[in-house]
């Protein structure tokens, strides 16, 4: 079987692959030049028959995480290391987009869940749970001279240049609530993504606009805003009437039940440098109201960067 199936490749091929001699048998110079890529081909089909040996025995446990670029992939990897304790053979495939992108992926099956702000109009086949609303900060280099300030009054963002997060789904409202009688804030610099501008930042081109909960760089503070005047909802979405996997509805349930208003008061700690914990003190003294509001559970990006001008 293995001399019919070998020739047959050599007749689809138009040359030998192997001389036979007697018991003896070596690879054509033809044999030698396609060997790597039959290798790579068996090997490729190993791993599909492994897949789908795992998959029958449901010991395959697929979760594929959409999150919009303003919310940190920190938020949830507590509850991934719970999930993955309960569920040996987890797979997890985070992916970014835009929230419109990321309804598109979930009605289209290239996602499970969604974490996305809530400047969005969602159809009415997805399913909407609110997880907890938060406040807008300003981040900045600590040898910002803004980085002294306990809060930013509104009339200093009139003084400033910002730095443009691509796609930031809250420009439109921080615009409205602080800019509304003023010409706008000056952009010098965007990026899409979060590094960058925390680089960028950190290096005293000015100062981002960012949720509360975004982990952030050493070299970066965190001030609020006077009045607290940029607030959002994150909400977690799902496909509604889509059959959910293990693995899926597990993720659903703890995320819905997870207290976060702890959740997010430890990665707001855990991201304060030692010379910031004065502000996130003096924060906390405003009550913990101020800062984040947890809505009842039921179906249902970070921006501008800033500097002196």
């Amino acid at each position: 079987a293995l001399t019919k199936a070998v020739q047959k490749l050599e007749q689809e091929l138009g040359g030998a692959l192997i001389h036979r001699e007697r018991h003896l048998t070596q690879l054509t110079e033809l044999g030698k030049m396609i060997l790597p890529t039959l290798e790579k081909i068996f090997a490729a089909a190993e791993a599909v028959r492994l897949q789908a040996r795992g998959y029958q025995k449901k010991t395959i446990a697929p979760l594929k995480i959409g999150l919009v670029p303003s919310v940190s992939a920190a938020l949830i990897t507590e509850l991934l290391l719970e999930l993955a304790r309960i569920i040996p053979d987890l797979r997890v495939d985070l992916r970014e987009a835009d929230a419109d992108g990321l309804v598109a992926m979930l009605l289209d099956g290239e996602i499970n869940a969604a974490l996305v702000g809530d400047a969005v109009e969602l159809p009415e086949r997805i399913d909407r749970w609110r997880l907890f609303e938060e406040r807008y900060v300003l981040v900045l280099s600590r040898k910002h001279p803004m980085a002294r300030q306990t809060v930013i009054p509104l009339q200093d963002l009139h003084e400033v240049v910002f730095l443009e997060r691509v796609g930031c789904d809250v420009a439109g409202r921080f615009k409205q609530a602080c800019f509304a009688h003023h010409p706008g804030p000056k952009v010098v610099h965007r990026s899409d993504q979060e590094r960058h501008l925390q680089q960028m930042a950190s290096a005293g081109f000015g100062a981002v606009l960012a949720p509360e909960h975004a982990p952030r760089l050493p070299s970066l503070a965190a001030i609020p805003i006077e009045g607290d005047p940029v607030r959002r909802e994150v909400q977690l979405l799902a496909v509604a009437g889509r059959q959910y996997s293990p693995a899926l509805d597990a993720f659903i349930k703890v995320t819905r039940v997870r207290d976060w208003t702890s959740a997010l008061d430890k990665l707001r700690r855990a991201s304060a440098p030692a010379s910031n914990k004065d502000n996130v003190r003096k924060a906390d003294a405003q009550g913990p109201g101020s800062l984040i509001q947890i809505t009842s559970p039921g179906p249902a990006s970070s921006c501008p960067s800033l500097s002196r001008a």
